[in-house]
């Protein structure tokens, strides 16, 4: 592990409750807790409306992200494209890694490494420490491995293939396109500018590439952070991060996967059960027990059912890390944001029926109800 500086001062994310019901925030919090989960956060209209850290766990502490790394990646190639490094998502490979001019790995562009079509083999399993899965991840030149020996089993941007190779390899895109090393990268040019703090980047060796695809270790609030860029189209405090529209193309799925886009997860189309593979492929699937009340969220989605929800329409973010839920009862993908967006939803419907009645309220309870609904549509903030 190598340190991923943040700021120096870290200023805590505002915290406050913009209309959320205090039942459905005690319901939710009462999942992510009994659900094994280290940290539980939820976001909304800029403020923290709730936060839990299990035994041991502060809002400082480092967490291991696992994939949650992966969105982290287009966010970085993003930084790379505005900065001009990197002249687009169709950018061919061997014009960056010079040396796979030529070779079926040359023809990768940019965008199939996020999207996962990258055509070389699928993440799998192999208890042969020699196959290319496990020397590949875990050689201390694991850079070098992908490039050289990693499968192709496909041509470029016509197979789905879920697999950290891809992943990894952004690092080396960004350290060739940047002349900076990853970690060095998003600590300057995400983290920093994003007010967020810190933690530490997993190398394959002191002073070599990093593993851009899995396991940073960062505290909660900073995976916040990076969902509340998104959340605004690449902007953070004024200050255009991201390329205008980049997001919306991370939220475009494919037609080998409609449900993934670049390093995330859309909701639509709704699947009761979504695995990581390619649509109808073996492997553990997710249960997503109904449809998103919101259509247009989007996710970060990790090992051990860590999740980053995104809901546009709501301007609501949930997020809950950790190591595996119990087996029973099954983890449920879609409880966490449903289970909010309702108490959003009864707050307001309350409103509009105490505003039908605001002829025989008092004067005092009759401002609070005003105050609160203009608070509630982003016009206004409580008196009180």
């Amino acid at each position: 592990m190598e340190a991923l500086p943040g700021v120096k001062t870290h200023r805590p994310m505002p915290t406050g409750n913009a209309g959320i019901s205090p039942a459905a925030l005690a319901e939710a919090r009462a999942y992510a807790a009994g659900n094994r989960s280290t940290a539980y956060m939820v976001w909304h209209k800029g403020k923290v409306a709730d936060a839990w850290y299990g035994p041991g766990v502060t809002a400082e502490t480092p967490l291991v992200s696992k994939s949650l790394s992966k969105p982290l990646t287009a966010i970085a190639v993003g930084r790379a494209i505005a900065l001009g490094k990197i002249k687009s998502l169709d950018q061919p490979l061997e014009e960056i890694i010079t040396e796979l001019k030529g070779k079926p790995k040359g023809r990768i562009l940019v965008r199939h490494l996020l999207d996962m079509r990258s055509g070389m083999l699928d993440q799998g399993f192999s208890t042969d420490p020699d196959h290319p899965l496990n020397r590949c991840y875990l050689s201390t030149d694991h850079g070098a491995c992908i490039i050289n020996d990693y499968p192709m089993v496909a041509e470029p941007g016509k197979r789905y293939a879920y697999a950290n190779a891809p992943s990894d390899m952004i690092a080396l895109v960004i350290e060739r396109a940047t002349g900076q090393r990853y970690g060095e990268f998003l600590s300057r040019e995400v983290l920093k500018p994003l007010g967020a703090q810190g933690g530490e980047i997993w190398v394959g060796s002191k002073g070599g590439l990093a593993h851009a695809g899995c396991c940073k270790y960062l505290p909660a609030e900073t995976w916040l952070r990076f969902a509340v860029l998104l959340l605004d189209d690449g902007m953070w405090n004024g200050k255009r991060l991201l390329p205008k529209g980049y997001v919306a193309q991370m939220r475009k799925g494919t037609p080998q996967n409609p449900n993934f886009g670049l390093g995330i997860w859309i909701g639509e189309p709704y699947r009761q059960r979504r695995g990581f593979g390619a649509p109808g492929a073996p492997g553990p699937q997710v249960l997503h027990s109904e449809p998103y009340l919101d259509p247009d969220m989007f996710l970060f989605d990790g090992n051990n059912n860590q999740t980053v929800h995104i809901s546009p329409r709501n301007r609501l973010i949930v997020l809950r890390m950790g190591p595996n839920p119990p087996a029973s009862p099954e983890w449920d993908n879609a409880k966490l944001p449903n289970l909010l967006i309702r108490g959003l939803l009864a707050v307001k419907e309350s409103l509009e029926i105490a505003s039908k009645q605001v002829g025989i309220l008092p004067h005092r309870e009759v401002a609070e109800l005003r105050v609160f609904d203009q608070f509630d549509r982003g016009v206004g903030e409580p008196l009180y």
